[in-house]
């Protein structure tokens, strides 16, 4: 699978908003079109639709991510309190994750997020064990939970 393969989150994303679906895909598209050699994970969860892009096929090395909501989209860091947010965009209080709510392209700062996503991109690779497998380019449906709570 890869970038062009989209029936799976196409299906996943079928509850959402058009509005909603595409700022999805926008945002799926500008992560690929930088990062084209990382793997896009994605999530069917039961509250939302989530997918990100790991250099490997592990949640944990995931970098940045993409959740579907009612009415917006989340772009976020998975390890967003490790790089620096000199402009005080990100938001959220967990240990480690960060993010950005967008509900359509206008609202995105992508020449920000383009730095952001560099120095996540870099933490992530900076993580990885020596000798983890790396995959090159790939979708890959990792869960499909079988309960759903979903807008519409």
């Amino acid at each position: 699978m890869s970038k062009s393969d989209t029936a799976d989150l196409l299906k996943f994303m079928l509850p959402y908003r058009d509005s909603v679906k595409a700022a999805a895909l926008w945002l799926r598209d500008f992560v690929w079109d930088l990062y084209p050699d990382t793997n896009e994970l994605i999530y069917d969860n039961y509250n939302s639709v989530a997918f990100g892009w790991s250099p490997t096929d592990k949640a944990g090395d995931v970098f940045c991510s993409i959740a579907m909501f009612t009415d917006h989209v989340n772009f976020g860091f998975n390890r967003g309190s490790e790089i620096p947010d000199k402009q005080k965009m990100l938001l959220g209080e967990a240990a480690l994750y960060r993010y950005i709510t967008v509900r359509d392209r206008e609202d995105f700062p992508e020449e920000y997020v383009k730095q952001l996503l560099e120095m996540a991109h870099e933490n992530s690779l900076s993580r990885l064990k020596p000798g983890k497998k790396i995959f090159k380019g790939e979708t890959i449906v990792k869960s499909i939970s079988p309960a759903k709570r979903r807008p519409g």
